[in-house]
Formats: structure tokens, C-alpha cells, sequence
């Protein structure tokens, strides 16, 4: 009879350590075993039916190191997870074993002035209200920021709202520390500062654990939250330009959603008139006039204006625009129409209007255009694409991403689980294998994801 020994040793884990908090149970366990990989179809193909053998969920730095230390010594994979809020298959295991659920270990470890730090798994927006109530805020907010966590954010995300002021997450100047374990039969801890920090970021938590982050903070600030429509796309775009590198007016988000994309936007469906292009922006209250006046140069329409209610924590039933942004765009138009998907793409500064214009042209409805507007980790203003696709094939959508490379737009595709083929785009730092030999030397950390790393020894070769 074949056996699996993953599966096994897997097993054997919640007998070990019976103290702490296991899911067994397979419904629960695949639950945990996805994140939002099914925006590609792609994706939803190539992982389905992967899963992990176990769940657990620790609570303290104490019992991390015993469930580490466990898995070290037996040989069972570990595969980290937030609250599944990625996109890229991160939190699916591709060869079984150990879901490793941070989201108990959750506290605000400290503010002192500009800089706060926190335990991997506490959600965003708690963390940003916390260190609102001492005058300071998160530079930057994904549009799924009520749910997910910051070690989620640093193994696979890029920034959001904000990333117009600071940039990336990767930006220098954003994540100053790492608190990390390694993954040995007796776990250290290490504490990693600046570009050794770095070297774990956007790695899908295949390089070492997390434990915590230390971050630059920002000044609290109530947000005044806008949509501006206009009939033309060439007058949004340029508001939009002008709006983002006006260096007077500070902002929080900006985005611009090109026609058909706002009439996915049901919920404001009394702001967004039929066929608009909408732009829509968070600024600061005393920013508001000369954004107006931009906006009257530009022939657009401040269709909503929500002033003195921002809020991370918002009152139930309350929205904010920063969930229609980024990939909650993405998750609004899936809603209404699932035969779309997504490409994820990083225009060139100098000449993004001219490269807008040339794939406007050559791809016609195929695709549907929604920019996010920031500053490059080198300080540039400049926009990201999550434009909206009509799936018809991956081949198709393969030649598609050529198409933008053709007119020299780089791809970051969404459509893959190995680190190397997404982001990466191939371009690893010799720095970041080190470092994943260094903190994980048994290979156990989401075996798989990172094709430079050889699988461990528990997964049998082919």
C-alpha cells in the first residue's frame, strides 16, 4: 500500500504539541489552503485540488518555535499564511503538509514617534488604528486592508493607497526591520535591518518566517475621498497627471478607471454616469481647492466628495473608495462578469500617455483600463496597470502580455505561482538565496514557489 509520509508526519503534529489551536477538519483545512488565485483561470486550473494536510493557528512566538521545530525535525512542509487575501496561489500548498495561520499572533508591538512595529499577523487596518490614536498612520493600505495582515502584505503584496507618496512597499525608507525565525530543529531568531530585511519581501514566504515588521509611519491624516468623472479619456488622464505630480496637494490614493470599468461600480452607481471615465482620489481636507481647480481646467465633474469620515475602521456599511481601487477593482468587475481576468503592468514614466494611447488603439475592448497612479521605488511618478482582460484563452492572454511588452510596458504576471516567473520576472538577487539558505536550510518553506531552490528532501523526485 503507498503511504504518504508528508501526510503522516503531518498527522502526528497535533498529538505532539495537543496544547495548540489545530484545524483538522478537511473542509477547514482547504479553506486555508486558497487565497484569491481564482481571479486568474489560469491559476484556478493549475492549483486545483492542492491543498495542505493540517492547519494551525499559534498565538505566541513560543509556540511558532514549537511548531517549527516539529516540522524541522520530521520533514513536513510549511506553507505561511496571512488571511488569504493574495492573488498568486501563495497560500496553497503544492506538495501537502503544514498551514502555518499567523493571523492569532496579532499584536501591536510599539509607536515610538514616525515608526511603529507589529506581529506578522495583525490585520491593517487594526494596526493603522492603532497608531492613529497616537497621531501616526500606515504609509500604505492595500484595498484589502480590513482584512489582511502585514506579514501577508510584505511575503506577496506591493503597497496600495499611499504608494503615490511613498512608493512601493520595497521603497527604501518604508520597512526598516524583520523580526525572523528560522526553520531548524532549534529555531533562532534573528533580527534583520534595511536591505537584509528586503531580501523576504514579495518571496510568497519561501526565503524565512516573518515574526515582525518594524515600518515607517506617516501623519494621521482624514482623508477627503473623491470621484471625479469625465467624457473624455484623454482629460482624465491628464487630470490625473497633474493631480499626482502637483507637489502642494497631498493624496492618499489615485486611480483612473476608464469606460467600461465604473459601471461595474454598482454600489455607486448615482455618482458614475453611463460611459464615464472616472478618477478617483483620496486627498488631504486642505487640498481640496486646488484639486478643484485642476479639475475645472480638465473638464471633469467632482461627482462625490465624502469629507471627515475617513476611517480604517469604518461604521458598518460604510465603503471606502479605496475599495474599488487596486485589485478590489478587479474583484468588482468578477462580480458581474465572470469571464474577466486581470493583467498586472508598470508603464514607463517618461512616456506612459504614448504607450496608454498605442495599446488603447491595438487592443480595443479586449481590455479594459484601470490605472493606479504612484511613485516608483526610485521616486518617479508614473502608473501601474490592473486592467481588466475578456479571457479567451491563455494563449491568447499570453499574447496579449507580449503585446504590452512589445510597446514596452513590463508585465508582472498574475498568472503564475513561482516567484522567479511572476515579479521576479527571472531577476533574483544572488542575496536572496542566501538568505533562504541561511533561514530555511531543510528547503521547507512552500516547497515549490521558488524554482532556484531545490525541493526537500521529504518531496519525492519525479
Amino acid at each position: 500500500m503507498n503511504t504518504n509520509p508528508i501526510a503522516e508526519n503531518s498527522s502526528q503534529l497535533a498529538s505532539a504539541l495537543p496544547a495548540l489551536d489545530w484545524i483538522t477538519d478537511s473542509l477547514k483545512v482547504s479553506r486555508l489552503s486558497q487565497d484569491f488565485s481564482w481571479f486568474s483561470p489560469v491559476l484556478k486550473q493549475a492549483l486545483q485540488g492542492k491543498r495542505g494536510d493540517i492547519a494551525v493557528r499559534p498565538r505566541t512566538e513560543a509556540e511558532i518555535a514549537q511548531v517549527v521545530a516539529h516540522c524541522a525535525r520530521s520533514g513536513v512542509p510549511i506553507t505561511l499564511r496571512g488571511s488569504g487575501t493574495g492573488n498568486y496561489g501563495q497560500s496553497t500548498p503544492l506538495h501537502g503538509g503544514l498551514i502555518l495561520d499567523l493571523s492569532g499572533y496579532n499584536s501591536l508591538c510599539w509607536v515610538h514617534g514616525s515608526v511603529g512595529r507589529a506581529q506578522a499577523g495583525i490585520r491593517l487596518a487594526d494596526f493603522d488604528q492603532l497608531a492613529r490614536e497616537q497621531g501616526q498612520e500606515l504609509r500604505w493600505l492595500p484595498s484589502t486592508y480590513r482584512s489582511a495582515t502585514l506579514g501577508g502584505l510584505f511575503g506577496g503584496g506591493f503597497g496600495g493607497a499611499g504608494s503615490i507618496t511613498y512608493g512601493p512597499l520595497a521603497s527604501a525608507g518604508n520597512v526598516l526591520a524583520a523580526r525572523v525565525m528560522t526553520v531548524e530543529a532549534e529555531p533562532r531568531i534573528l533580527e534583520l535591518r534595511g536591505a537584509d530585511a528586503m531580501r523576504l519581501h514579495h518571496t510568497y514566504g519561501t526565503t524565512g518566517i516573518v515574526l515582525e515588521l518594524e515600518v515607517a509611519l506617516a501623519d494621521a491624516t482624514n482623508w477627503t475621498e473623491c470621484i471625479a468623472t469625465f467624457t473624455d479619456f484623454d482629460e482624465a488622464l491628464g487630470f490625473a497627471q497633474q493631480l499626482g505630480n502637483a507637489p502642494g496637494i497631498r493624496k492618499k490614493e489615485l486611480s483612473l478607471m476608464a469606460a467600461p470599468v465604473p459601471a461595474y461600480f454598482t454600489s455607486l452607481a448615482e455618482h458614475l454616469p453611463p460611459g464615464c471615465h472616472a478618477v478617483i482620489a483620496l486627498v488631504a481636507p486642505e487640498a481640496e481647492e486646488a484639486m478643484q481647480l485642476l479639475l475645472e481646467r480638465h473638464g471633469g465633474t467632482l461627482s462625490y466628495c465624502e469629507r471627515g469620515r475617513w476611517s480604517s475602521q469604518p461604521a458598518a456599511g460604510y465603503k471606502s473608495l479605496i475599495e474599488y481601487c487596486w485589485n478590489h477593482t478587479t474583484l468588482h468587475a468578477l462580480k458581474l462578469d465572470r469571464e474577466l481576468t486581470y493583467l498586472q503592468t508598470g508603464y514607463n514614466p517618461a512616456r506612459f500617455g504614448e504607450q496608454l494611447k498605442a495599446l488603447r488603439s491595438e487592443l480595443g475592448d479586449e481590455v479594459l483600463f484601470h490605472l493606479e497612479f504612484l511613485r516608483t521605488k526610485e521616486g518617479q511618478f508614473n502608473c501601474s496597470g490592473l486592467e481588466l482582460v475578456r479571457f479567451s484563452s491563455a494563449e491568447r492572454l499570453n499574447a496579449i502580455m507580449d503585446i504590452y511588452r512589445k510597446h514596452g510596458v513590463q508585465i508582472n504576471n498574475p498568472h503564475v505561482y513561482v516567484v522567479e516567473d511572476g515579479k521576479a520576472n527571472n531577476q533574483l538577487d544572488p542575496a536572496l538565496l542566501q538568505t533562504k539558505a541561511d533561514l530555511d536550510p531543510l528547503n521547507l518553506l512552500n516547497p515549490g514557489k521558488l524554482r532556484s531552490a531545490a525541493l526537500p528532501a521529504c518531496i519525492p523526485a519525479d
